[in-house]
């Protein structure tokens, strides 16, 4: 369940830490050929996300500040379930720690 944010964009929130916030992609509710899809096939959250904002980093156990490994604009691979949910509107974003990302794709 998505918390309901009082702000009025995105670009209000700055993540702490290692936290990165991103927006997953949408599946798709129409195949190429014009055929819709069920509710029910679209209701997986894609593992696919853009990057939106960063923190600056977590320290490491000799107090040293570890930067994240990803950057704003990035697409990522995400885990199928996990983060927090941030709802801005009718937009959906979630919050991960810099750990919990599985990859950055390049193109």
């Amino acid at each position: 369940m998505a918390a309901q944010a009082t702000f009025k964009t995105i670009k209000a929130v700055i993540p702490l830490l290692d936290r990165v916030l991103v927006q997953r992609f949408k599946p798709e509710t129409k195949t190429a050929s014009g055929i819709f899809l069920p509710s029910s096939s679209t209701t997986t959250p894609l593992p696919e996300a853009t990057v939106i904002a960063v923190g600056p980093g977590a320290p490491n156990k000799n107090g040293n500040v570890v930067p994240t490994q990803v950057k704003a604009g990035d697409r990522v691979l995400l885990p199928g379930w996990g983060g927090n949910s941030i709802k801005v509107g009718e937009e959906e974003y979630f919050l991960f720690k810099d750990s919990e990302i599985l990859a950055k794709i390049k193109e």
